[in-house]
This record gives C-alpha cells, sequence and structure tokens, in this order.
C-alpha cells in the first residue's frame, strides 16, 4: 500500500471559500493550501473574489456576478425579516452562487474541499452540482451553519437537533413552514442523497455538528487550523511597539476582530472587565492601555476607562505578528467560537490569552498554563483573568507554555498530515 506521503504525491484539492483574505476562514483556508503543497499535495484555491496575484488562488466571478448573487440573497432574506435589518447578515440559506464544475480546476482535482461558502459563493443548487459530478467532497466546518439551517450560532438554540423551524432570528420567532423550516429541507435532501466528510477545526463544534439530524449519516473529524509559526513567533516587545507607534510605557491589552461592533465578540464584556479593573486597581489607569484592531475600531476610543489605541483592519500577517509582539494580553471575551485563529497568533507570538470557557477556547487555552479561561459571560471573571495574567502570574512561563502549545498542536505539517489521511479514507470510499 502507498504511504501518505506517496499517496500526497498523486493527490488534487481544490480548496472553496468565499473570500481569500477576510475572515478567519479565509485564513485558515489558505494557510492549509500552504501546507498542503509543502506536504506534496497539488492544492489550489477558488474564492469569489480574487484579490491577490498567486497561482495557486482562482476567481469564479466577475464583478457584476459578485453583486448580483449578494444582493439577490440578501433581498430574499430582507424580505423574510419583514424589511428588517435585523439579523441581516446572521442569516444564509445559500439561494444564490455560483456553477464552479467547468472550471479547469475543478476538473483536475481528486478532492473539492469546503470551507466557507456563503454570501453568493455557492448555492445548494450549486452544491448539488458538485456532489452529482462524482467528485469527492471534504467540507471544514468554520460554523454551525451546515449542521443548522439558516443559523450561524446557535447560542441557546437547539432546534437543529431535530429539524429548524420556528426560528429566533426570524420575525415573531418565525412559523411552522418559514424560511428555516424550507432550507431545512433542501439541506436535509440533498445530504439524505450524499456523502460528504465534514471536519469540524475543534472538538466543541464536532461535539454539536454530531447532535444534528441534519448530519447523522455523516462522517464527521476533528482536526485544527495550521499555523505558521515561523511567521507568526516572539519578537522583541519595545521594538514591536515602536514598530506599530504604540506606547512603551504601558501594559498592553489587545483586542483583534474582523468587525469589532460584532456583538458575539463580547465587546461588552471587554469594557466592562477593564472598568472593574480600573476600580479594583486604580494604580493601573496610568500604566494601562487597550489596542483595538478591527473594522470600526474607532467608534470605540472613548468607550473604556483606558486609553484606547484603535487600528484598523488588517489582513497582512507580518504586520499582524509585529501587532501581537506588541501585546502584554490578548483578550477575547466572545459569547460564541469554533477554533479562533486570533488566539492561536497570539499565543505563537508568545502572548498569554484570556477568552471566556465557551466552543473551542479551552482547547487552546489551558488554563492557568499558558493563560487563563474565564466563566463565560462572567465580566467578573474575565477582569480577575486579565489581571492574574498581568500582575500574578510567572508570565515568562506562561510565554513560553504558549509558544510551545502551538508548535505542538497547531504546525502546518502535523495539520496537513490529518487532512491527507482523511482525502485518503474519502477517495477510497465508494
Amino acid at each position: 500500500m502507498l504511504s501518505l506521503c506517496q499517496y500526497a504525491d498523486e493527490m488534487n484539492v481544490l480548496i472553496v471559500n468565499t473570500s481569500e483574505k477576510s475572515g478567519g476562514a479565509a485564513v485558515a483556508a489558505g494557510r492549509l493550501v500552504e501546507a498542503l503543497n509543502c506536504s506534496g499535495v497539488k492544492a489550489k484555491m477558488a474564492v469569489m473574489n480574487k484579490e491577490t496575484g498567486s497561482f495557486t488562488v482562482v476567481g469564479t466571478q466577475t464583478s457584476l456576478q459578485r453583486k448580483k448573487n449578494f444582493l439577490a440573497e440578501r433581498l430574499g432574506i430582507f424580505f423574510h425579516l419583514h424589511f428588517s435589518k435585523n439579523h441581516l447578515f446572521d442569516i444564509d440559506n445559500a439561494s444564490h452562487g455560483t456553477d464552479i464544475t467547468g472550471l479547469r480546476e475543478f476538473q483536475e482535482a481528486d478532492i473539492i474541499h469546503f470551507h466557507w461558502i456563503n454570501q453568493g459563493m455557492l448555492s445548494l443548487k450549486n452544491i448539488r452540482a458538485i456532489l452529482r459530478s462524482g467528485k469527492k467532497v471534504v467540507w471544514t466546518m468554520h460554523d454551525i451553519w451546515p449542521a443548522t439551517s439558516i443559523c450561524h450560532v446557535t447560542l441557546d438554540c437547539t432546534r437543529f437537533h431535530t429539524g429548524c423551524n420556528h426560528c429566533p432570528l426570524l420575525p415573531g420567532g418565525g412559523s411552522e413552514h418559514d424560511l428555516s423550516a424550507k432550507t431545512w429541507k433542501r439541506k436535509q435532501k440533498l445530504l439524505n442523497e450524499y456523502k460528504i466528510n465534514f471536519v469540524t477545526c475543534s472538538n466543541w463544534l464536532s461535539s454539536e455538528a454530531s447532535k444534528s439530524a441534519l448530519l447523522k449519516k455523516q462522517s464527521i473529524v476533528s482536526i485544527p487550523n495550521p499555523i505558521d509559526n515561523k511567521k507568526f513567533a516572539p519578537q522583541d516587545k519595545n521594538s514591536a511597539r515602536r514598530i506599530a507607534g504604540l506606547p512603551t510605557d504601558k501594559r498592553l491589552i489587545l483586542f483583534a476582530a474582523q468587525r469589532v461592533t460584532n456583538k458575539y465578540k463580547g465587546m461588552d464584556y471587554l469594557m466592562e472587565a477593564c472598568r472593574k479593573m480600573a476600580e479594583r486597581h486604580p494604580e493601573m489607569l496610568k500604566n494601562t492601555g487597550v489596542v483595538i484592531l478591527g473594522g470600526s475600531a474607532d467608534e470605540l476610543r472613548d468607550s473604556f476607562t483606558f486609553p484606547v489605541y484603535p487600528i484598523s483592519y488588517i489582513s497582512d500577517e507580518k504586520k499582524m505578528a509585529v501587532l501581537y509582539n506588541s501585546a502584554d494580553i490578548f483578550v477575547l471575551p466572545s459569547l460564541s467560537e469554533n477554533l479562533p485563529n486570533t488566539i492561536m497568533e497570539a499565543m505563537s507570538c508568545g502572548v498569554p490569552c484570556v477568552g471566556f470557557n465557551v466552543g473551542g477556547i479551552p482547547e487552546e487555552i489551558d488554563h492557568k498554563q499558558n493563560g487563563y479561561v474565564a466563566e463565560y459571560k462572567s465580566a467578573d471573571d474575565l477582569a480577575a483573568g486579565m489581571y492574574w495574567v498581568l500582575h500574578e502570574s510567572d508570565y515568562q512561563q506562561l510565554s513560553s507554555n504558549a509558544v510551545s502549545k502551538v508548535a505542538s498542536h497547531y504546525s502546518q505539517r502535523s495539520v496537513a498530515m490529518k487532512y491527507i489521511d482523511v482525502y485518503e479514507r474519502t477517495l477510497k470510499n465508494k
């Protein structure tokens, strides 16, 4: 029998993701392309909007097609929301997309590997065409959407365990035959007919996905996202701060998100935790600052007890590594998370992290070993965790442990080998 590495040399994989660069799924998908190519697999990426000149990335839609698909899908959802903007971007029903089966890269591929494919990239009709073509499909879940009807975050809702309807994201709590019920039936028919090997980025999401009535006949395994720990590595903190234009005389708390006002990222809890920290330890007011990285960061300049240093969203990994190294601590108080790239990146730079005990966060942060896992939705414990890391812990040991954890669990080579194993098993299944 061929070894994994021998088999990989003959394998072509096409990774499909909505964006090339924007968002956590895009970052993870791009890193996987790099990791696979470094491990002998011929991997390329198909995206709705090609943003770079990379020869491993192919665009699937023209600017006009992108706008048409995006607007058509949003208008349909807007209608189902009774023309309210509430939850307009919390819902996807995959009604519009582009047929990619005619792409040369698609025809050459042995494996079609979906990542995040919403907002006009692939419709359910497009997915059916891909499966009907006979191509083997692997689907990495970056959120719960493939296992639910229309939502990306379930929070306390468990309707997807049996079948979605009466959706709480729809006006009046939806109905028996609402958009979620109709989309559920379309997904159910598709998944009853075809086999897909699902991959989750965390054990937590794997556990949640296995509860879905949609995926009861599907294979689900857990593989973390990869990271290049040569790009994200410890640097001299003062030098990093000078490059980033940040003060060298303060303890800096870093928060980062694509859109910092996204309620699921927990900004309100971070603000409240900082207020509580300042009340309990007023001496921190003179030597502590908060760096907020992401879209709409400037809107929060006056919202914190401590001085705020807002930085617009960036995707350049070298600049991101400098910003992580500028921080003394990285905090992500998300209310729902899979396996955040940001925590992994910060840890790889030797920055201890604090986050809530939710999703895949406690799989990354080992409590009081390389950071602090706070009680879910507790601003009090979040404040206690930040203070402990900054002033009470053996900081150098935390930093060293963080770097070691990433190197041992999330390296490109180890993640690529796990995916090659999934691809091999997928190709063998008839």
